[in-house]
């Protein structure tokens, strides 16, 4: 798959030469590289161009990228991936529970690579899969995925530099403080290639900033903000401050860690474990800047349904107590 990308060079960019030019687009030395294969790759008012170009105000530049990357061997499912937007360089999903993002040993067919692949592919379009934020397997909501490769390399400068914006919904054990932030450097846990933990000495920077929303008898509802993206970053910080999220079975949340253990209770939060049988976490807000447009984009996923009913069942079950 091509991108043909054009441009109208401005005053400010007179007298640049191309590769200049390129790079200050947000073009990686990765992808100036592949394009020397491509003796299309570029054009001046029609005319091929190559890298010491000097180009000038009013001038007509255009750029074709090709796909470079091999074919990742991605087998296509339709899988229904909800799509909340999508254009030539992007496409952003609602991401359901319970689907691995990539493909891997014993996950071939059920992940989200294998539904997009599959949605390109009645489009007649095809891309190696290049997902910007990632969620855990049980975690739902919005996610970003770039079409090609200098719209991967822009995103991917805006996730380093913590400008792609991210917001949580959960549901946790026990009331936390109004609103707090937690900066707590996370590692892998020693004897586990998946679990995370707390580590002080060698950990990379982690920091979660949470606002209380709502409280349900002994669980609480948080709107949370990353502004680190480490792996399982919200779930081991909210156990380290002793409120884990709810049926997060991997950091103890599938027990009943707070409140009355009377039986009609136990019974209560058992059936709430059935109702939302994964860890209570969503991804309800995205935002970052377009990267070919400059456009300030923003998704709102709405809460799934199993979410959704976990929290009707407490307001029920609180209403009926009062």
């Amino acid at each position: 798959m091509e991108r043909i990308l054009n441009y109208t060079i401005s005053a400010a960019d007179e007298g640049m030469i191309v590769l200049d030019f390129l790079r200050k687009q947000g073009f990686s030395r990765h992808i100036l590289t592949a394009m020397k294969a491509d003796r299309e790759a570029l054009s001046l008012n029609g005319q091929k161009a190559g890298g010491r170009t000097v180009l000038s105000c009013g001038d007509h530049f255009r750029v074709r990228l090709l796909e470079t990357v091999p074919a990742d061997g991605i087998l296509p499912t339709p899988l229904n991936i909800p799509v909340l937007y999508e254009d030539e360089d992007i496409l952003v999903v609602n991401k359901p529970a319970d689907m691995p993002v990539h493909p891997s040993l014993g996950n071939y067919t059920n992940t989200l690579a294998n539904g997009v692949a599959a949605y390109l592919e009645t489009k007649g379009e095809s891309c190696p899969f290049r997902c910007i934020n990632r969620l855990d397997r049980d975690t739902s909501g919005a996610l970003i995925l770039a079409k090609n490769a200098l719209s991967a390399a822009i995103l991917s400068v805006q996730m380093r530099n913590r400008q792609i914006s991210r917001t949580y919904l959960a549901v946790v054990e026990g009331i936390p403080r109004q609103s707090g932030t937690i900066s707590a450097p996370i590692s892998r846990a020693a004897d586990s290639v998946i679990e995370r933990r707390i580590d002080f000495e060698n950990g990379e920077s982690a920091i979660t900033h949470y606002q209380l929303l709502e409280v349900k008898n002994n669980h609480s509802l948080l709107e949370i903000h990353l502004e680190t993206g480490r792996t399982h970053q919200i779930r081991v910080h909210m156990k380290h401050i002793g409120h884990t999220l709810f049926n997060d079975e991997r950091y103890g949340g599938h027990e009943i860690l707070k409140g009355t253990h009377f039986s009609k209770y136990k019974q209560f939060v058992n059936n709430c474990f059935e109702i939302c049988p994964r860890q209570a976490l969503h991804a309800k807000t995205l935002g970052f800047v377009h990267p070919r447009t400059g456009e300030e984009m923003f998704f709102t996923s709405e809460l799934p349904e199993d979410m959704t009913c976990l929290l009707e069942r407490w307001r029920t079950y609180i209403s009926n107590r009062e």
